[in-house]
């Protein structure tokens, strides 16, 4: 067999079992939950802007983009924006293997892939460091709610224009909002792509971990990704890559389009 073949084999082996161990899972789970008031993810960056993701998330993210090969990102949720130079990073660098494998000089204003961000507060120094980064060119904002209707036809009509798309729903983790962004977005996801539904794990978490948020067990996105499943089978949860990240906050929102 090929050697590479044979890691793969093996990759593969070490992810069934890790499925199997239920105590791994829950030990993992509750280390999570231990981390999550001391804001152990604001702890990371990428390429110089705070993401406030956990790293297993984030070579998730890359691991999904280059497989995927996207041609768009739309992002709910902008934050300090590391998220949104993430993906810029990613499509970057597919056009540059795009322009290697053709054979061509890659114009480095460019932009043929592109992040749409959507945030209902995009603050004046996350916009002008965001604006000011060298991923810039790739990335274009909208500030207002991403469950506007206005906002919704915006982005629909900017997704007409690609042919790959995925789609990373991280704003407010109400039930509500989520399940109305599902709604919204997750339709224009393309067939074997991806809607990445972010903070799933407050439902898996002990009740009062976040007094001074709207969201809580039973009203959160995995309750909302939970409804929109039962209405909408073409979207099926990512088992494996929960498998195999084992800490993530994103249990049961890796949503892969059949």
């Amino acid at each position: 067999m090929n050697p590479n073949d044979v890691f793969k084999n093996e990759v593969q082996q070490n992810i069934d079992a890790l499925r199997a161990d239920g105590e791994l899972r829950k030990a993992s789970l509750n280390w999570v939950g231990d981390i999550t008031p001391k804001h152990y993810a604001y702890n990371f960056r990428w390429m110089d802007r705070p993401i406030i993701q956990l790293p297993q998330d984030m070579v998730a993210i890359q691991e999904l983009i280059w497989k995927i090969k996207p041609d768009l990102i739309i992002e709910t949720g902008i934050a300090h924006g590391g998220s949104l130079i993430l993906s810029a990073s990613m499509l970057a660098l597919l056009d540059y293997c795009d322009a290697v494998e053709n054979g061509e000089t890659l114009d480095p204003k460019a932009t043929k892939r592109r992040v749409l961000g959507i945030d209902i507060d995009i603050r004046t120094h996350n916009r002008a460091a965001i604006e000011a980064h060298p991923m810039a060119h790739r990335i274009d904002m909208i500030q207002g709610s991403s469950i506007d209707p206005e906002i919704i036809a915006e982005v629909q009509a900017q997704a007409t224009s690609y042919e790959r798309v995925m789609v990373i729903l991280d704003s407010n983790h109400t039930h509500a909002h989520v399940l109305a962004e599902l709604q919204a977005y997750a339709p224009l996801v393309s067939q074997g792509s991806y809607c990445v539904v972010f903070d799933t794990v407050i439902e898996d978490l002990p009740a009062g971990m976040y007094p001074d948020r709207p969201w809580e067990v039973g009203n959160n996105p995995k309750t909302a990704v939970c409804e929109y499943l039962t209405q909408n089978p073409n979207f099926e949860v990512d088992e494996e890559m929960e498998a195999k990240l084992l800490i993530t906050v994103a249990p049961g929102g890796y949503l892969r389009h059949r």
